[in-house]
């Protein structure tokens, strides 16, 4: 199939440049080309069947070929293909999205406004940011904070509010005034005898003192996500967010929760600012709202943010900035479906529910020779794969055992994604305890075919 010059594999090595890819290196290997997906499976071009265990990218609540997804875009495409929300335009689909985000909202929220993707949703946070700061009187007041291993997207401004450096090296990343304060995963990071309430504490001081170094009046917002993803499933030690709070509110600085992986049920409650306490200005949301059956994103904001900017707006004569398939009617329309069904077939709950079995397998795994740490919440976590338990050391170069493993999981049917030597799963919000079964009955095979390449 691939050594022919017209299939398919063949095809997309000459003419397509993967995201997330090691661009050399997929010129010798190809593609796995997926066909179709149903539920929690989806299947290659050759016929081979897997389970999606990250929900495609963190993504695919509701499963794949949901019906009611796939009406409700057919229904709106026949009716209003395509319109805007510029200069004063709308469209219902939109205006009940809206509606829909901001009253099942964790905290009181204002407005909602619409883009395509977290990473353009992070970068219009920042956009707003800015321009409220402005319109408080406050231009000094422009730094933002992120946190070490976050990931926040990666356009330009949102990349920059990642904390990863293979998101920064070569790009001339991160841009001015954003800066990075300490990652929260105690595994790696506490001093030794470090309870989870004291690393917190420590955290929640390295905070203050970088604050206090860069100057209070210089910082307008903080972003998080209430769960760490793509920086590796980290999950907060106890007492993080709450103290974390603290400061932000000592010194009057924004919260945004960057809910694009959290949101819509992933961690047991609807929203991952429900499952830790967390009081934000802004929420961002992408991925889940429409199980990423088409792109949109959103954030929410508050009064406190919104009401500066509309009078600078105002004053200005207009609030710069939009894209032209924010909020698209497709894209909303199916939204507002996802969010009936997620809501209709309690997949909160079964989030909740089949998260407990699956934290369970999890910790099981956990006495593996390769395994370091697990760690999660509801139906998101990971295990740190390791040479040696106790001094964490990795095999080989980091990511090599990660890396190793994933593609041992592949061959066994199961699709996850290692970010470095930790391993993901973040399966369909629909997924029942036999296919959690199914899936870390795999994990442990896998993981004892890795051990014998470890050894040898």
């Amino acid at each position: 199939m691939d050594s022919q010059p017209n299939s398919p594999e063949a095809r997309d090595k000459k003419f397509h440049m993967h995201a997330y890819t090691n661009a050399r290196r997929h010129q010798e290997v190809g593609p796995l080309i997926i066909e179709k997906g149903d539920g929690i499976y989806v299947e290659d071009i050759s016929g081979k069947r897997y389970i999606e265990a990250m929900s495609g990218l963190w993504s695919v609540g509701v499963g794949f070929s949901e019906k009611r997804l796939v009406d409700a875009a057919t229904k709106q495409m026949a009716k209003l293909p395509y319109y805007h929300s510029f200069t004063h335009k709308g469209h219902s689909p939109l205006i009940d999205l809206a509606e829909k985000l901001v009253t099942m909202a964790p905290v009181p929220m204002s407005k909602a406004f619409f883009t395509n993707s977290g990473s353009e949703a992070n970068d219009t946070a920042m956009k707003m940011i800015w321009f409220r700061s402005n319109a408080l009187g406050q231009p000094e007041r422009k730094k933002i904070i992120s946190r070490k291993r976050a990931y926040h997207g990666v356009t330009i401004a949102s990349a920059s509010l990642t904390g990863l450096p293979n998101n920064h090296l070569s790009f001339d990343l991160p841009i001015a005034n954003v800066l990075h304060t300490s990652s929260p995963h105690h595994w790696r990071e506490a001093l030794p005898g470090e309870t989870e309430q004291q690393f917190s504490t420590r955290l929640a001081d390295d905070l203050e003192k970088l604050i206090l170094a860069e100057g209070p009046e210089t910082i307008a917002a903080m972003f998080g996500e209430p769960v760490m993803g793509a920086g590796g499933v980290v999950v907060p030690p106890a007492g993080y967010w709450e103290k974390i709070q603290v400061v932000l509110k000592k010194y009057d600085i924004l919260l945004v929760a960057d809910e694009v992986i959290c949101g819509f049920g992933r961690t047991g409650n609807m929203f991952g600012s429900e499952t830790y306490a967390m009081q934000p200005d802004i929420m961002v949301m992408s991925k889940q709202i429409s199980s990423s059956y088409l792109p949109i994103s959103a954030l929410m904001i508050n009064d406190k943010v919104f009401e500066p900017i509309a009078d600078e707006s105002n004053r200005i004569g207009t609030f710069g900035h939009g894209f032209t398939a924010g909020g698209h009617p497709v894209a909303a329309a199916v939204a507002l479906e996802n969010l009936k069904i997620i809501e209709e077939r309690n997949l909160v709950a079964n989030a909740r529910e089949v998260g407990a079995h699956m934290q369970k397998r999890l910790a099981k795994i956990a006495a593996h020779d390769l395994v370091g740490e697990v760690r999660g919440v509801a139906l998101i976590g990971a295990m740190e794969l390791v040479a040696d338990k106790a001094t964490k050391a990795p095999w080989g170069s980091a990511g090599a055992l990660g890396g190793l493993v994933n593609g041992l999981l592949q061959q066994n049917g199961i699709i996850s994604r290692n970010m470095g030597d930790a391993l993901a799963f973040c399966p369909p919000l629909i997924i029942n305890d036999k296919q959690v079964d199914d899936i870390f009955d795999a994990v442990e095979r896998s993981l004892d075919e890795a051990a014998k390449h470890v050894k040898a």
